[in-house]
């Protein structure tokens, strides 16, 4: 009996080395990759949340500068987040509060540039967004209506269609575009919710372009089959 046992043992055994010398190696390489993929996500995610609470630590020091009107300061915060930090959402909001600060300054050059800098490398597609709309501004009352409506040109998330659409038809009457300009409007007015308060500065501007808002809908809508 204790003979059969050894020899259903041994024969086990021996099925188990079979299956290791078949199949031991992969088995170590995928326990390997496995346990990798693990550190290194956890590494990652470490890495991920440390640039996080630095960029957030030198975006208040940025913020801290703005409210204390200390240009310098907040120009040495904004380019230490710029060279560490260039893609985090921190260092977009501290381009915007910059931006904002020149302009409190009368400084446009220098909300231009900050603007255009979070424009061309903001991770974030909602700060571009917003960086375009203020530097389409700003070029606006530099005059400078072709690069404004190229900023306002392309594409933009679908949340800021109506915005868009109102700025470029400010832009557009601005260069004499009156029918270009009604479209926008009308397309603004169309895309805006009936009760956003912004809806009805678009109304103002077509009732002063004699285009009713009940004829707007219609005119966004006609303006869009024709693009089509």
């Amino acid at each position: 009996m204790a003979n059969h046992l050894d020899l259903e043992e041994q024969e086990q055994l021996d099925q188990l080395k079979h299956f290791w010398n078949t199949w031991g190696t992969l088995i170590s390489s995928l326990v390997l990759l496995v346990f990798g993929s693990l550190a290194a996500w956890n590494g990652y995610q470490y890495w991920q949340n440390r640039q996080s609470t630095q960029a957030a630590a030198l975006f208040d020091a940025v913020d801290v500068a703005s409210r204390a009107g200390d240009q310098a300061r907040m120009e040495q915060a904004l380019g230490d987040l710029r060279s560490k930090y260039a893609g985090t959402t921190q260092t977009a909001q501290a381009g915007l509060v910059l931006a904002k600060s020149m302009l409190d300054a009368s400084n446009a050059t220098g909300a231009k540039d900050a603007l255009t800098w979070v424009v061309e490398n903001a991770g974030d597609d909602g700060y571009k967004a917003i960086a375009r709309l203020r530097l389409s501004s700003v070029l606006m009352d530099q005059k400078d209506l072709d690069g404004a409506l190229k900023q306002v040109s392309g594409a933009f998330p679908a949340e800021f269609d109506a915005v868009v659409a109102d700025r470029k038809g400010d832009i557009l009457l601005l260069q004499g575009k009156q029918e270009q300009a009604i479209a926008e409007y009308s397309r603004a007015f169309k895309a805006f919710d009936d009760r956003v308060e912004y809806r009805r500065l678009v109304e103002v501007k077509l009732n002063a372009l004699g285009v009713h808002p009940q004829d707007a809908v219609a005119v966004a809508v006609t303006s869009d089959k024709v693009k089509k």
